[in-house]
């Protein structure tokens, strides 16, 4: 572990994560048509930032160098997930009710107390 002279203070906020994608489409539908984000701003087919209340993103998504790309094979680093907090666990609910009637499965479970909302997939079936 590297030398630090000082911990990070714990007021510190992660405000948003990119992410690349290979269809901004598809991945709007998801982050908007399914889990319920708003749409910020768009950049053309190239980027677009979703957010909850209002903030400017807490979700950008991206194709730059990932358009049409698929995913990483097995055995690479990359981002393993991230959470998405939903203040009740009806709103919970909720999001899991409409990823269920959009076909979106979940390939497997975290190893935590939490839903990793974010691994659920679409089926090849439905885009």
């Amino acid at each position: 572990m590297p030398n630090r002279s000082e911990p990070i203070d714990p007021r510190v906020r992660i405000g948003h994560v990119h992410l690349k994608v290979a269809d901004l489409e598809r991945a709007l539908n998801f982050y908007c048509g399914i889990l319920g984000f708003e749409l910020m701003e768009r950049h053309g087919d190239e980027a677009a930032f979703v957010s909850a209340g209002g903030y400017h993103h807490h979700i950008g998504l991206n194709t730059w160098d990932s358009a049409g790309g698929s995913p990483p094979p097995p055995g690479t680093t990359g981002l393993y997930h991230f959470a998405i907090l939903y203040p009740t666990r009806a709103e919970l609910a909720g999001a899991l009710r409409r990823l269920l009637g959009a076909n979106v499965r979940h390939p497997y479970w975290v190893r935590h107390w939490a839903l990793d909302v974010e691994r659920w997939t679409f089926s090849r079936t439905t885009g």
